[in-house]
């Protein structure tokens, strides 16, 4: 008897191990990136940004108001992690470089768990980076790309010759690219209304400057093209490298031409800032109005040239995301990053469009790819990319759906004005303008 029940007792003492070893073997493939249906599945989001150096201003309050969208949601789409990766674009000189971008780029397409990238913030960077995310397929939401002909091919907007770019940016002749910007064929004919018709400072001859980017030579073109048809005149047109040091010499033969306004295409990183602050030089010139897109509405420029000399006037291809009942409540979740930007609530709210895109992809079957497995995630992403497509979404600069081309359907610009508020320079919104 005794016997008999050792006998039972050692037998099962041989099955329990077998029967846990059979359940583990049976539950390792269940699950993407996991070997337990106890783990939690890692999703990465990252930004491609200009977080340092010169255009610090510029990209990091972008970064983070990304940042405040992924801690909202992080935890959001139970069994997954969304995890956060930044990159910087900014190169050796200090400000954004093409080249950086089009690495991290790579860098994140072969990182198998990123899911989709928000980025890049400018114009250039993007024409750099387009052609390898289209192919692998890995979707970018810009928060603030803006010029044009990244997503149209229209001759009568400026994309023809040299600008028809979307055959070279497009290689599979998929959209994969998003903004939540309007675009530059707006925002520089807006820029030039307000000035010619509104600013009431009897504003008639105009001189350009550009910084040879793709974003200030588009921007600069349409503004141009927009005050002539106004009944303005431009008086001149200049592109000026990001090497560029002094512009004085430029400046003293533009006061002989009599400027009523000087606008400036591109950022304040590259001459936007040294052009205001080096006009204080020439005598002629120290209170003309200067003029410019979203590239010189920092707070870098704003406080540093501060309300000395003549008026100056920006534009944000944005809404005015402070008039948003959930505005204060991002308010309070960003103050631990630090100051806002222009383009800190469009961060929040493609960082916001992304991750939603992702849950409702997971949603409807797709299975995001572990650690490695290529195939797995070129499936994945591209069940984002349709999710995006497929975007409806109210935020903090307004509702947000796609057109055919990744653009926007909300098409506003934010005109603003350099004044002193709450004691210091600051940019400040005159009024929104919705656009066609």
């Amino acid at each position: 008897m005794v016997q008999k029940r050792l006998a039972r007792i050692f037998a099962l003492s041989l099955s329990v191990p077998l029967l846990l070893g059979t359940l583990a073997a049976c539950g390792a493939g269940t699950s993407s990136g996991s070997t337990s249906n106890n783990d939690v599945v890692t999703i990465k989001v990252a930004t491609e940004l200009p977080v340092s150096g010169k255009d610090t201003s510029s990209g990091k309050p972008t970064e983070n108001g990304a940042h405040v969208a992924v801690d909202e949601l992080q935890n959001s789409i139970p069994g997954y992690k969304i995890v956060f990766e930044a990159k910087d674009d900014v190169g050796s000189a200090g400000t954004n470089d093409p080249t950086v971008g089009a690495q991290n780029i790579k860098s994140l397409i072969t990182d198998t768990q990123v899911a989709g990238v928000v980025g890049p913030f400018n114009s250039g960077v993007a024409k750099a980076e387009m052609p390898d995310a289209n192919n692998a397929p890995l979707a970018l939401i810009s928060p603030s790309n803006t010029n044009q002909c990244l997503t149209q091919e229209n001759p009568d907007i400026g994309c023809k010759g040299s600008n028809d770019l979307v055959p070279t940016l497009r290689p599979t002749g998929k959209v994969t690219y998003f903004r939540i910007a309007t675009t530059d064929d707006h925002q520089g004919p807006a820029n030039a209304d307000y000035l010619y018709k509104e600013a009431n400072l009897n504003l008639k001859k105009a001189y350009v400057i550009d910084d040879t980017t793709v974003y200030g030579v588009g921007i600069a073109t349409t503004f141009s093209n927009e005050w002539t048809k106004l009944g303005g005149t431009v008086l001149g047109r200049s592109s000026e490298p990001s090497t560029t040091t002094s512009y004085v010499s430029l400046l003293t033969d533009i006061a002989s031409k009599q400027p009523d306004v000087i606008y400036f295409g591109g950022t304040d990183a590259n001459g936007g800032l040294s052009v205001r602050q080096q006009m204080q030089q020439v005598p002629a010139l120290k209170n003309t109005v200067y003029a410019g897109g979203d590239g010189l509405v920092t707070d870098t420029f704003a406080t540093t040239i501060g309300t000395t000399g003549g008026p100056v006037f920006g534009t944000v291809a944005s809404s005015d995301s402070s008039k948003n009942p959930n505005y204060q409540k991002f308010l309070d979740s960003y103050k631990k990053y630090g100051d806002i930007g222009s383009y800190s609530a469009a961060g929040y709210d493609c960082m916001k469009i992304l991750i939603n895109a992702i849950h409702k992809a997971i949603d409807a079957g797709a299975k995001p790819a572990a650690s490695g497995d290529t195939e797995a995630a070129k499936k994945f992403r591209q069940a984002v990319i349709d999710q995006i497509q497929k975007t409806s979404y109210d935020g903090l600069t307004g509702h947000h759906s796609f057109d055919v081309n990744g653009d926007t359907t909300n098409k506003v610009i934010t005109i603003q004005q350099i004044e002193t508020v709450d004691g210091k320079a600051a940019w400040k919104i005159l009024k929104s303008v919705t656009v066609a």
